[in-house]
């Protein structure tokens, strides 16, 4: 009977850690390392995509200041002022009378 007694105040996961049991679950673990490697491999394209996201958005950051500050040169160079200081050179000026209209014959 101590025998018997013996044999159940051992460890009860003994059993469960034998080749056939290991060897009859090989299929399960192979799943496991899959979704494992599943697993840090999404997590690497979600940081890749989201440092992308980021450079992108300094770089439209950039361009919109950019644009704002060559759609306010091209404001300046397009005063009436500022029109006529860059004729001059050409040799045009304002011409300060009304136009005539012409008129045809019928």
């Amino acid at each position: 009977m101590e025998k018997t007694n013996n044999t159940a105040n051992k460890n009860p996961f003994k059993g469960l850690l034998n080749y056939q049991w290991i060897t009859k679950n090989i299929p399960f673990f192979l799943f496991l390392s899959v979704l494992a490697v599943a697993y840090i491999a999404n997590g690497h394209l979600a940081d890749r995509t989201m440092r992308k996201i980021n450079s992108t958005t300094s770089e439209l950051k950039e361009l919109q200041y950019e644009y704002k500050t060559i759609k306010s040169e091209v404001m300046y160079r397009s005063e009436e002022e500022q029109v006529v200081k860059a004729a001059e050179p050409l040799g045009l000026k304002v011409v300060r009378e009304m136009p005539q209209r012409l008129k045809a014959e019928k």
